[in-house]
Order: structure tokens, then sequence, then C-alpha cells
């Protein structure tokens, strides 16, 4: 596919436009684990994660020290862009069966949802059809030399066989990126989840699957509160199913859904503990 430049004026009426990165072989051929399923900026936009299907995500870091300015004409503002380059690699996810079900639980990363950052380290929340894990990403870049107290095996020397105490030294080496997983949130949703989104409060988020929404506490794994429930008293009555699930970005309150029949309803939590009807507003999408 031919890619137009930038730097080339357009024909009447387009947009200039041109990728100002890309990684990764576009003709290579990929296997099906390696097919990206998301992607997902944290809130500044100095990282960005990508989930893929063989429940991988991969974490890209801006380069600020390669930030280049280009002008598409000479009356034109400046065009600022910048390079984003793998800051951490980590499995999220891996298959399972539930055996109660018989049914087979893919890898596949369904959506990541950033939380804002405590301290240095970064959190983000990844989930598949069934589990929610939130993972702290942290560096490690401390090491310390000249330890009398520790014989080289690692062993503590006893202290008869120590005639002074040296105070330790802090070495400079390669920083390392950790992923761990600090919270699992399992066992709370029957059908797939489609969507996750943190609240403005840092302190819950939501999880959506085809039928119900859920409404988490980030430090509680064992517990959630059903907000929204669509499913019919009779299955052969249903009629729609939630597509996706989103939080209002300013007010905590506020959550919106979307369902299969092109509808977005508006909820608003501070109306009842259950928001099986919209608080205020049905848009219809399309025809």
């Amino acid at each position: 596919m031919a890619v137009p430049s930038a730097e080339s004026p357009s024909s009447a009426g387009e947009i200039p436009w041109c990728f100002s990165q890309v990684k990764g072989t576009i003709e290579e051929e990929v296997t099906e684990a390696d097919i990206i399923s998301t992607v997902e900026f944290n809130h500044d936009g100095e990282f960005l994660a990508t989930g893929d299907k063989g429940g991988r995500v991969v974490i890209f870091q801006r380069d600020g020290t390669k930030m280049r300015q280009s002008r598409r004409r000479t009356s034109s503002p400046p065009v600022f862009r910048c390079d984003y380059n793998v800051y951490s690699t980590f499995q999220s996810h891996e298959p399972e069966f539930d055996y109660l079900k018989s049914l087979e639980i893919e890898e596949k990363i369904n959506q990541i949802a950033w939380v804002k950052p405590s301290g240095s380290s970064l959190f983000l929340l990844t989930t598949n059809d069934k589990t929610v894990k939130l993972w702290k990403i942290s560096e490690r870049c401390r090491h310390y030399s000249d330890l009398n107290t520790i014989t080289d095996d690692g062993m503590l020397r006893e202290k008869e066989a120590l005639a002074e105490l040296r105070i330790p030294r802090k070495c400079e080496e390669d920083i390392s990126v950790e992923a761990l997983p600090r919270r699992i949130f399992s066992n709370a949703h029957a059908y797939h989840i489609n969507s996750i989104s943190v609240n403005s409060d840092d302190a819950t988020y939501l999880s959506a699957d085809d039928l119900r929404i859920n409404v988490w506490h980030l430090e509680i794994t064992d517990q959630s509160f059903n907000i929204v429930d669509i499913k019919p008293a009779n299955m052969e009555e249903l009629t729609e199913v939630i597509t996706a699930a989103q939080f209002h970005p300013i007010s905590c309150h506020l959550l919106i859904y979307s369902s299969s029949k092109g509808t977005i309803r508006l909820c608003d939590m501070r109306e009842k503990a259950l928001c099986d009807e919209h608080a205020k507003c049905e848009l219809r999408v399309g025809g």
C-alpha cells in the first residue's frame, strides 16, 4: 500500500498524513497468538500498552530524547513527533479450562485500562474473558556491594567471624523493569468480559460482560457490586446484550454502556443501587 508523505503536498481536499512509526514488519506472516487485540495509552501519553491473543502485554515508552520537528508547508506550524520504544513485556494471562462448564478460557487480552500511578510505579488492569488482573510495573536498579556480613554464596556470616562492620556501597547497574500481579479479580462473570474502565475516583473500576456490569474496589478481590443487569428471567426473551461500558472521565457517579440494539444508556449510580433503567437519557445510534 502506498503511504503518502506528510512532506509532499496533497491533492485538493485531502489531509496529508503518514506513518510516524511502525513496530514490527508489516509483510511478515504472524501467528494467531501475535495478533494484537487491544491498545491503550496511559493518561499523559508517555506509555502505550498493547495486548495480543497470546495473553501477552507489551508496554512502549515515549523516547523524549528523539523528539523530531517537521513542517508540512512553510506557512504551517511545526509538527512534533516522537518515537516509542519497548519498555516491558510480560505474560498477563494463560489459557485455562473451566471444568464445571467444560469451557476453554482463552488467554486473549480483551482490554487494558491504566490506573493513575502512585509514586514511581505504573499500574494497569488487563482482562481476558473471565479474569481481571491488576499489574504493578516498577523499575529495579538498586544493588549494594562491599557487604562483609554475607559470604560469597549468600549466607550470613557468624558475628564472631566479623572483625569490623563495613557500610555497604550502592552500585549503578542497568535498570530492569519488573511486572508483578498485585490483585486478581475472578469468579464474578458468567459471560465473557468485554470492557473494563477505571473510575475517576482512582479507587474503583467496572467490568462488563454480555448481560451484567459489576463495580470493584481496586483493593478488594472477593467482592463486587452488580449495578447493571439486563438478563431476562427467561433467556428466550433475550433481545440485546451489552457491548461496551465506561465510566465518565470526571464524574465518578456516571457511567455509560452500549448495547447490540445500537443504543447508548447513561446511568447515574446516585439514583439507585441497581441501574436497570437509564437515569438520564437513551440515544439511538444509526437508523
